[in-house]
């Protein structure tokens, strides 16, 4: 996977983590942990400083964490991304991003009405 795939994904997972209008410490460790644990196994592709791609998720979360963008709009990003790219979304592709997005929804005081709305807008996406 490329540097854009994992730069989506985070902005899906803010989108996730700020549905409810705030992102919380425990929804950041949520996405580390799922990164560190999951999406750096995958596979072993290196940016051009020799670190792994798959932490652009993480740095690009972090990024939108610091500005003004909102749950829909990345939404939207990665839903145009996903749609102009649908051959690298595996089944056990989308079965990690779904894993993932649930555990940061769930992460702090379980899903609210605004996460699980846009985790059903993910999962009728990725059908």
């Amino acid at each position: 996977m490329n540097s854009l795939f994992y730069q989506n994904l985070g902005r899906l997972f803010y989108a996730v983590a700020i549905a409810d209008k705030k992102v919380r410490e425990v929804e950041i460790k949520a996405l580390e942990k799922h990164v560190k644990n999951t999406w750096l196994t995958i596979e072993n592709t290196k940016n051009a400083f020799g670190d792994n791609t798959a932490f652009q998720i993480e740095i690009v979360f972090s990024w939108l964490k610091d500005g003004f963008n909102t749950s829909d709009e990345c939404f939207q990003t990665f839903e145009n991304y996903y749609k102009l790219n649908k051959p690298l979304f595996t089944s056990q592709i989308k079965q990690i991003i779904i894993e993932t997005a649930d555990e940061i929804a769930d992460s702090f005081s379980g899903i609210n009405k605004q996460e699980l709305f846009i985790l059903d807008k993910l999962n009728l996406l990725l059908k």
